[in-house]
């Protein structure tokens, strides 16, 4: 296990508030193959069968799925210390529900899901903590989906757009932010047509309510943002 991976792990929601003494001797026991790719390489596809979460430790990820029209729909980006596979590991499914692709080089490593909440011998409390993190994670990537339904939910474009610039400005509490998404990913995040997107915002911007240049946004008119999801 190489030495700068610890540091990535220990910021990992899924090891929080496991030593990094305790982190190196379950890594042994946890990891099941450390596995890396490169730009659009295939990580994982919907389908496939599932053998295990995937820990980025290097580059980022993209999750997608296909809806019944045969359209990208953009899941998550995810970067080092992040974690995907996390709600199909205990599912009754035994196959990817999504595809994960490779925005760069990326390496990645499987745990098999039996190795986080199978019985351990000693009973230590960094295996205790292990499954408590794993129960928050679910929990939080539950909530993360429950929010893209509700911009997938709204009847208008710009509510979609308002309702997703809203939650960058409380996730960073600044009103001047870098989008994590590129405007094509956003377009297949939010299940829109990009240049119907890029319209919408160039009629934002144009009326007072956001500024942009490239992935960076201001917000100008809180207020008026906010009327947009009503």
């Amino acid at each position: 296990m190489q030495e700068q991976w610890l540091t990535v792990l220990q910021n990992c929601v899924l090891f929080e508030g496991i030593s990094s003494q305790e982190l190196k001797t379950m890594l042994t026991c946890l990891v099941r193959d450390v596995a890396h790719y490169t730009k659009d390489d295939i990580i994982c596809l919907a389908g496939d069968p599932f053998d295990g979460l995937g820990v980025v430790v290097e580059g980022e990820v993209m999750i997608t799925r296909e809806n019944l029209a045969g359209d990208r729909l953009v899941m998550n980006q995810l970067g080092p210390g992040e974690i995907f596979g996390e709600l199909a590991a205990f599912g009754p499914q035994e196959t990817w529900p999504a595809t994960v692709t490779a925005q760069g080089d990326v390496t990645v490593l499987f745990i098999p899901p039996e190795k986080i909440v199978g019985s351990c011998e000693r009973a230590c409390p960094s295996h205790r903590m292990l499954v408590t993190n794993m129960l928050k994670l679910v929990s939080k990537r539950a909530l993360g989906l429950r929010r893209q339904v509700e911009y997938l939910s709204m009847k208008t474009l710009r509510g979609k757009i308002s309702a997703y610039l809203l939650y960058q400005y409380q996730q960073t509490g600044r009103k001047v932010f870098i989008l994590p998404l590129k405007r094509d990913e956003l377009a297949d995040y939010l299940n829109v047509a990009r240049p119907s997107l890029s319209r919408e915002l160039a009629r934002m911007r144009d009326e007072g309510l956001i500024d942009f240049h490239r992935s960076s946004v201001q917000i100008k008119d809180l207020e008026a943002l906010r009327k947009g999801i009503q």
